[in-house]
């Protein structure tokens, strides 16, 4: 009789089975572990503070990486071997960003990123300033670094143990300019001796052929316009196209043309892979009057930030106020491009303290040129533009 029974219900059992077997599968994804998802690139960023933004406060500790042996410094600028006063106190100020921490360069690791690149500076004589310090620091990773004067630069230096260079282009203007004198027939009932000719769309020769050969570029200009330097007897005649611009532009409207130029061949023939940085203004410090009018920097310590305005906004028209002017012209002009601004002003505009003033190392050189509240002293405050130029060098070579 078991058979008999077994049969009917047989079928009914494997009916059943599969229904389980269905339910179970289809339940079954609810109940496996997803597999784990992959774990985002991680991208570097640009530091969350600004570098920029910050104070300076003393560190009795802080000293600096290198004295007047350097075989890089320039004689006006190398106040320890021209005994200026308070260097130990001038060399103690630590800039202290807002919100972060601002790490002074290890000269070996950063030439170790930089193995097998080059580092250019292109602009007037604050650029070279700033290439000096730099060049001293870098020589503690190196020492067998060399003196380097090729591809057009007006100076630099070659470091063997990394393959580095890093080298600067004389290019005060940016732009082409070349000195025309008055033809004698014109007579000179005007006063004006001849004319300083700008071609606001070419390069100056000093830079106009590097594209190819340096990695990083930071580039500046703007101590240079100014009526002290081009006075009305001999001007600056701005042309295009080898043209004379008509009507003829004024210092400032033909700084703005020349930046927009520049920068337009600079996005346009320089490589896209390189790092490119523009400098805004060094701040002077005359107090009293202009360069030639006994204008003075004698001061022992910073100034405070209040009295910042006071000396630096235009409105004030003292001796001091084209480097806010200048620098709006040049972050307007600087919008929308890949060029980084390298804002070195304000943290800067406190040093009234920190300038070689009349310790010059040449005799009669302030009877002459009066004291230098332009330049700074070696070492001393261009040391900290390092620390935060490297900084940004290395974050924008991770970036690529």
């Amino acid at each position: 009789m078991a058979p008999k029974l077994l049969s009917p219900l047989f079928p009914w059992l494997i009916l059943l089975t599969l229904l389980l077997l269905f339910i179970y599968s289809s339940l079954l994804p609810f109940h496996t572990p997803s597999p784990p998802s992959p774990q985002p690139k991680k991208i570097p960023t640009l530091p969350s503070c600004n570098l920029f933004n910050g104070h300076w406060v003393q560190d009795p500790n802080r000293r600096p990486m290198y004295d007047e042996t350097c075989p890089f410094h320039r004689n006006a600028w190398n106040c320890l071997r021209n005994k200026r006063d308070n260097m130990g106190t001038i060399n103690s100020w630590k800039w202290v960003p807002q919100d972060c921490v601002l790490h002074r360069i290890d000269p070996v690791r950063f030439m170790g990123l930089m193995r097998n690149r080059n580092i250019g500076f292109v602009g007037d004589s604050l650029n070279e300033n700033f290439l000096v310090s730099f060049l001293c620091i870098l020589r503690v990773a190196d020492l067998g670094a060399k003196k380097w004067k090729r591809k057009g630069a007006w100076r630099g230096a070659y470091f063997p143990k990394f393959n580095v260079t890093v080298g600067y282009h004389r290019a005060v203007l940016l732009a082409k300019y070349e000195w025309k004198s008055k033809q004698p027939a014109r007579g000179d009932e005007d006063g004006v001796k001849g004319i300083h000719r700008v071609d606001v769309d070419i390069p100056a020769d000093d830079w106009a052929n590097i594209a190819d050969f340096y990695d990083v570029l930071v580039f500046n200009t703007g101590h240079w316009w100014s009526s002290d330097k081009f006075p009305k007897e001999t001007p600056l005649t701005f042309y295009r196209a080898g043209k004379p611009i008509l009507p003829p532009l004024d210092i400032l409207d033909g700084f703005k043309v020349v930046l927009e130029n520049m920068v337009s061949y600079i996005r346009n023939k320089l490589p896209q892979k390189t790092l490119k940085l523009w400098r805004l203004q060094s701040p002077r410090h005359f107090y009293g009057g202009e360069w030639n009018q006994n204008g003075s920097c004698l001061f022992n310590k910073p100034l405070e930030e209040q009295q910042l305005d006071l000396w630096f906004d235009p409105s004030n028209n003292g001796p001091n106020k084209e480097e806010r002017l200048l620098n709006h012209l040049i972050e307007d002009t600087l919008q929308r491009t890949d060029i980084q601004l390298l804002n070195l002003t304000y943290l800067s505009e406190f040093r009234a303290d920190a300038h070689p003033a009349i310790w010059l190392g040449q005799k009669d050189a302030v009877a002459i040129w009066g004291q230098d509240c332009m330049h700074w002293c070696l070492p001393g405050v261009p040391d900290t533009w390092v620390d935060i130029l490297t900084e940004l060098i290395r974050i924008g070579l991770q970036i690529g």
